[in-house]
């Protein structure tokens, strides 16, 4: 894939400072470029102003002291994300992916408050930089633990949940539970699908081997049951009580994802030291900035052109460049007034690939 172009940077810090939009320079300040904003202002203000997300990249606080407002120990990040979580959950569809980025220790910490909040956990992602990130700063013997050169990315699906009888109930569940209010037995699943135990086996099964119909059994399913099921029940497979659930309905009842050939949940990239590493002055702007390629990476695996990315602590705004290299919607937000004037230059100067 080739790399984007990017305007100088003088040029870019004159577009960003030229489309700033909301009163002044300060908290408030919005900066919008083509489907890409950027906020100066918390997250938790805009949330039920912002579209509905398929993709949410949460690189918050860690844990770990590392910068103003991170607490000094994990043990208090669960609350410290809840109402964070509890938006997320409220704003998120079937189709969202949250990819949620910590140490080891905080994300454990933070998991239970996740998936408590309907979400279900997908896989965990390791970020490895490689015995370059030791660079003589690790004191083994002090510290009486292997030097850490990992962080991890976790990735998480928003479940859909289907209301039967006023409770809420998996899509497993409702699945098996419409084939058998229709009284017909789990056997003519697989003549309904046009398999010889696949339906039953996979799509209806009650144990852990359960999988997602494919919209085409889905569709054959839904028929078949309104067809030859009990009349007096009809329809089935129905959200609204009046018709059954389309295919296309049906498909946007899971996450996308897109895999590609030859990633794995292992991303061995270097931390950065490039020209790609911000800095004022000496030393680094942001002291845990993050390859680009790795929110590419997390982007085009759950979203396709023009959906919505969120980025709620932005920092200098990483998913704001990919989405605008990708093609995608993007929202997101910074607290920290260097962050965001320096996130607004790198969105000012990133350009589709293509």
């Amino acid at each position: 894939m080739p790399r984007a172009r990017t305007t100088g940077v003088a040029s870019a810090a004159r577009l960003a400072r030229s489309i700033l939009i909301g009163p002044g320079a300060g908290a408030g300040t919005s900066f919008r470029r083509g489907r890409a904003t950027i906020h100066h202002a918390p997250a938790e203000r805009l949330y039920d102003q912002w579209p509905e997300p398929v993709c949410i990249i949460a690189d918050g606080p860690y844990g770990i002291g590392g910068f103003s407002g991170d607490p000094p120990t994990a043990d208090r990040l669960a609350e410290w994300y809840r109402p964070h979580i509890e938006a997320w959950t409220r704003r998120a569809t079937p189709q969202t992916t949250l990819w949620f980025w910590g140490t080891e220790l905080g994300w454990a910490t933070v998991h239970g408050e996740i998936v408590g909040q309907g979400w279900d956990y997908r896989n965990c992602h390791v970020w490895n930089k490689g015995l370059g990130h030791i660079a003589g700063n690790a004191n083994s013997q002090t510290l009486r633990k292997f030097p850490v050169v990992t962080e991890i990315c976790v990735q998480y699906v928003k479940a859909a949940r289907f209301s039967v009888d006023g409770r809420q109930v998996s899509m497993q569940d409702w699945l098996r539970r419409e084939w058998s209010r229709a009284g017909l037995p789990l056997c003519r699943a697989n003549a309904a699908c046009g398999v010889k135990n696949a339906a039953t086996r996979k799509y209806l099964t009650a144990c852990h081997l359960w999988y997602f119909p494919p919209v085409e059994a889905f569709e054959r399913l839904a028929a078949y049951a309104n067809r030859h099921g009990d009349r007096a029940g009809r329809p089935y497979f129905s959200l609204d009580g009046r018709t059954a659930l389309a295919g296309t309905a049906w498909e946007k009842m899971r996450a996308k994802f897109h895999c590609e050939v030859g990633v794995t949940n292992i991303w061995s990239t270097p931390a950065l030291r490039g020209p790609e590493r911000l800095k004022r002055g000496a030393a680094a702007l942001h002291t845990n900035q993050k390859p680009q390629d790795l929110y590419e990476r997390i982007i085009r695996a759950c979203t396709d052109a023009g959906d919505v990315v969120w980025e709620p602590f932005g920092g200098l705004c990483p998913g704001a460049v990919a989405a605008a290299r990708l093609g995608r919607r993007y929202v997101g937000a910074e607290i920290q007034p260097d962050f965001y004037r320096a996130a607004t230059e790198r969105l000012a100067g990133a350009t589709r690939y293509g």
